[in-house]
């Protein structure tokens, strides 16, 4: 009873500590792109989507709807939902092993980083978490007896996983290959009951058939072929070494000791340790084999969670026959890596430290700059004519600024991030894929940085040919250019001739991040098609210190950037320049340009960081 007592004890308090840490932190975290699109189908309302079912979008919908237009309040919900989830995996293990194993499966579900953080995001893994523990509990209850409480749960989990995700079919064909490997599994399968709640689960993929059926298969195709290769690649041996570090090392380790010993039946894996084991490692091991063949390019970290949740029911007997050392270890180093990720979000919340992370790959380009470029928008709207039309140039701008400016309608042009993440279908739908065409003015928003830089000039000309020629663009340049954005002011009437597309520039030297005298060279290069570029100026911290000098020809340019350059002065566009920093502090500068074009246009280019010494 001491033992049930203290456990119970210790989860309360981390529970509420890391909830009341979660909704502050998501009270003030910027929208993350996906999110905003979420909260944009929330505002049309559907049985499903395009990339999802229905249901992560009816909870933003849910959330706004009693919540205001706020970021807590998208996300509420599913932080409500996050909090639930530990409390039914007590309620899952306590009947099995006891109630103390439960509070402390509801601990470690608390602390390990992937389930801590869940909710932080208005993501569909947080009901397909729910929907998950659900079904667990349901089978292993089943397991002990047949009911009608328990088919009810199982109809109740596999209701709710139907309508978050399309991934919810691994976590069905897991369970039902552990129930088969189990004599009393396959006993369980023989009830009528269980087959009228696996019937219920069926019928919840209704609404997702129906939309498939009638727009040609258009999420099918995405989920299962468009974004998977398909094809063997190495990033598959990183799943461990990823995994390791998400779930934190010696939590893996445990986990995976628990699936080994359930699958092969070790002394002491009684019949419910072998079914969650099983549920844990059939899952573990497909997503393991899966990285070998399936999209690597965008985050796919979490995907194995439904199993892990499984295994945590079991881990915290495992522990038990640990020396008191390791299992201490193991609960401190669990709750290091939840505060590591809590830091992660506090920091990416903070605009002052995501202002430090620009120039750096841990930028987190898609939290920053919407509120930003929401200013720049309604002040630019509000010099243009009245009734001036917003323009996007792909879905990221579109949702995340939509949610800025509560505009849940703003069209988006045909780009390639609308058809990679499997958003074109769903912006056909709702009319706002646009074709260029315009009836009245039009401020075209774009975000230069959604693009690979080698690709940034054939974007340009792209827009040149959707939407006529480019008047000369207003930069908004957020977090030192990080995150980069161009608004053009276009007449109601599509203009005749030539293009002239903004600038494309880098700095070659010095590199990012490097470390200066006070005297330094500056090196690198800047097109601008049809009028080239007349002036390059070198900004240290956004003052001007030095005018370029031609420096000649670039012929590698010709192949790095994917489209033809029509600059006239191609290949010679090198520049350098000679800075002298002597007034200038030790530390941490920003090093830039301000380039003139041959029409008189200027433009700030992107910064990056240097340290003078």
């Amino acid at each position: 009873m001491d033992e049930e007592q203290r456990a119970r004890r210790w989860f309360l308090a981390v529970w509420a500590i890391v909830t009341v840490v979660k909704v502050a932190i998501a009270a003030r975290l910027p929208l993350f792109v996906d999110e905003a699109f979420y909260w944009q189908e929330g505002r049309h309302l559907a049985a499903a989507y395009s990339d999802l079912p229905g249901l992560t979008a009816w909870l933003t919908r849910l959330g706004t709807e009693l919540g205001g237009h706020h970021v807590l309040a998208v996300r509420a919900p599913f932080l409500l939902i996050a909090a639930l989830v530990p409390w039914w995996v007590a309620r899952t293990a306590a009947p099995w092993f006891g109630p103390a194993i439960g509070w402390q499966a509801a601990t470690l579900t608390v602390l390990m980083p992937l389930s801590a953080t869940l909710g932080l995001l208005a993501l569909p893994d947080v009901p397909m978490a729910l929907a998950t523990v659900l079904c667990a509990d349901a089978g292993a209850r089943l397991l002990r007896q047949v009911d009608a409480m328990s088919a009810t749960e199982l109809a109740l989990g596999l209701m709710l996983g139907a309508l978050s995700h399309y991934r919810f079919v691994g976590v069905i064909g897991v369970g039902l290959l552990a129930l088969l490997w189990l004599p009393e599994g396959r006993k369980v399968l023989r009830d009528a009951r269980v087959w009228v709640a696996l019937a219920a689960g069926v019928i919840a993929w209704a609404p997702l058939l129906a939309w498939n059926l009638e727009y040609a298969d258009a999420g099918l195709r995405f989920q299962l072929l468009d974004r998977h290769p398909w094809r063997f690649h190495g990033d598959g041996f990183r799943f461990l070494l990823v995994q390791a570090a998400m779930a934190t090392p010696l939590l893996f380790c445990a986990m995976l000791v628990v699936c080994l010993r359930g699958v092969r039946g070790g002394a002491g894996a009684g019949t419910a340790w072998r079914y969650f084991a099983l549920l844990g490692a059939v899952s573990t091991l497909g997503f393991f084999v899966l990285g070998f063949f399936a999209d690597n390019e965008r985050v796919s970290f979490h995907w194995p969670l439904p199993g892990y949740l499984a295994l945590l029911v079991v881990v915290p007997l495992l522990l038990q026959e640990w020396t008191p050392a390791w299992r201490r270890a193991t609960w401190s180093i669990t709750a290091l890596g939840t505060l590591s990720m809590m830091a992660y979000y506090l920091a990416v919340s903070l605009p002052g430290v995501r202002v430090e992370s620009a120039g750096s790959k841990y930028y987190p380009e898609n939290f920053a700059g919407w509120d930003r470029l929401a200013a720049e928008v309604r002040a630019t709207r509000a010099r243009m004519p009245e009734g001036t039309v917003l323009l996007a140039d792909n879905f990221k701008t579109g949702a995340a600024l939509g949610f800025a400016l509560d505009d849940a309608d703003i069209p988006v042009l045909d780009h390639p991030l609308n058809r990679k993440h499997g958003r074109a279908p769903q912006l056909q739908l709702w009319g706002l894929q646009h074709d260029g065409s315009r009836e009245a003015p039009t401020l075209l928003v774009v975000g230069a940085t959604d693009v690979k830089f080698s690709a940034l000039l054939a974007h340009y000309q792209y827009l040149c040919g959707v939407v006529g020629p480019l008047p000369a663009p207003q930069g908004v340049n957020i977090d030192h250019g990080a995150r980069r954005f161009l608004l053009f002011a276009l007449p109601a009437v599509r203009k005749q001739g030539e293009c002239i597309t903004p600038v494309v520039a880098n700095i070659d030297v010095p590199s990012a991040g490097e470390r200066v005298g006070r005297r330094f060279a500056v090196g690198g290069w800047a097109v601008k098609d049809v009028v080239g570029v007349a002036k390059v100026e070198v900004l240290l911290d956004g003052r001007a210190v030095a005018e370029t000098t031609q420096a000649g020809a670039n012929d590698w340019l010709r192949t790095f950037l994917k489209g033809a350059s029509r600059d006239p002065r191609m290949p010679v566009v090198q520049f350098r320049a000679d800075v002298d920093a002597g007034d200038m502090p030790a530390g941490r500068h920003w090093l830039g340009l301000r380039v003139t074009g041959g029409d008189g246009s200027v433009e700030t280019w992107a910064e990056q960081p240097l340290d003078i010494r």
